[in-house]
């Protein structure tokens, strides 16, 4: 009896053993017990890297070429893209107490995120308007982690666009400049910058997807991108490959609106657009004359290709062509009609239909005009009351 239970105790603790040492040896393949028994170490496992990239850089030099660049052109562009945050103060809801009476409630403080773009050494920022609408305080927080206060010098509401400054007199900013939106081209490689969902520093990469095929002083136009743009985006620059300013970011296209993220659709407002916006703000920070903004309206449409006009006529080489007007509109009231070929506006003349737009958009409404035009190979002219764009004040 005391045998059987020995032989039953050494099978145990065979067992046991031999499951620890399973659970020991777990993953080194080819070694058992008999190799333990030997006094054989285990072998080491056998992990052997690639020693090298699959291609070298000089078998994909355009991609090389193209990666360098496109992350020299972030590092140049970021120092001047800055964070713009808010607060707004909102009263407390007034409720009626059976012994105090009317009691206010407290009041909260909502934060809002935005993005704007550096465009002076002095600190001047260009943002969207919605960024800055009704709040208490603003606060720019540079590439660098600084922050500064910051106050809104003027905005245009229908344009969405806001000038800030820097406060604190500092005059050495890095400052991007702006490109001519005219030239922006379907195709157009571009950069968007910002700070989607309070993410500093962030750039997208895409295309301007489209712009408008046929101009008109009745509607606003916007540049189409691809660059994802989120919440946060908005106010940030869209840049050229020069780092240039072609727009200013400032909506997405919503298909389904319980989606709040980007759809493959965004907008811009374009760079020639914001500078009329900021060109009258600081023309009235001077003591000037405050131009209506983007306000002009004729009630034009013209077609996007400039007409060339024979030197003989003895007037401007260039001219825009008028394929629509609204019955109604002050054009129509001065007697413009498709098919004519305005040539210049008290007497400016431009190179291409959206610089005349540009030249209306800028007319404070109510401002009398003279229109240089060729109406049937002959030159014409006729003049007109500017009036208020149907859209103003909606926003």
């Amino acid at each position: 009896m005391e045998t059987l239970r020995r032989l039953i105790f050494a099978i145990t603790v065979f067992l046991i053993a031999s499951l620890v040492f399973s659970i020991w040896r777990r993953g080194q393949e080819g070694y058992g017990l008999l190799n333990f028994l030997r006094g054989e170490p285990p072998q080491a496992e056998k992990f052997t890297a690639s020693p090298k990239p699959k291609l070298d850089l000089s078998d994909v030099k355009i991609l090389s070429a193209m990666n360098e660049e496109f992350s020299r052109l972030s590092s140049a562009v970021l120092p001047s893209v800055v964070s713009v945050t808010t607060k707004t103060l909102r009263r407390g809801q007034a409720t009626l107490h059976p012994f105090f009476g009317i009691v206010s409630g407290r009041a909260q403080v909502i934060p809002g995120l935005g993005s704007g773009a550096i465009i002076s050494k002095e600190g001047h920022v260009v943002t969207n308007y919605h960024v800055i609408a009704d709040v208490s305080e603003i606060m720019v927080t540079t590439n660098d982690n600084k922050q500064y206060p910051a106050r809104v010098l003027g905005a245009h509401k229908e344009r969405d666009i806001a000038l800030l400054k820097i406060e604190g007199g500092k005059t050495d900013f890095p400052a991007l400049s702006f490109a001519n939106s005219d030239d922006a081209r379907v195709g157009q490689l571009v950069f968007a910058v910002g700070n989607p969902f309070g993410l500093t520093g962030t750039v997208t990469q895409g295309i301007i997807s489209a712009r408008d095929r046929h101009l008109s002083d009745s509607q606003l136009n916007y540049l189409q991108t691809d660059t994802v743009i989120n919440p946060g985006n908005s106010g940030g620059p869209l840049v050229n490959i020069q780092g240039q300013i072609v727009g200013i970011n400032v909506a997405i296209y919503r298909g389904d609106e319980n989606v709040r993220a980007w759809q493959g659709v965004g907008l811009a407002v374009p760079a020639n657009d914001v500078r009329l916006v900021v060109d009258a703000i600081l023309n009235q920070a001077k003591g000037g004359q405050v131009p209506a903004a983007i306000g002009g309206y004729l009630g034009l449409e013209l077609s996007a290709e400039p007409i060339r006009i024979d030197a003989q006529l003895g007037t401007s080489l260039f001219g825009a062509y008028i394929t629509d007007l609204d019955p109604q509109s002050p054009a129509s009231r001065a007697g413009l009609s498709v098919g004519d070929v305005i040539t210049s506006i008290n007497g400016r003349t431009f190179q291409t239909p959206s610089e005349l737009l540009n030249i209306i958009l800028a007319l404070k409404p109510g401002t009398e005009v003279k229109i240089t035009l060729i109406r049937e190979g002959e030159l014409a002219e006729v003049v007109a009351l500017v009036g208020q764009r149907p859209d103003a004040g909606q926003r």
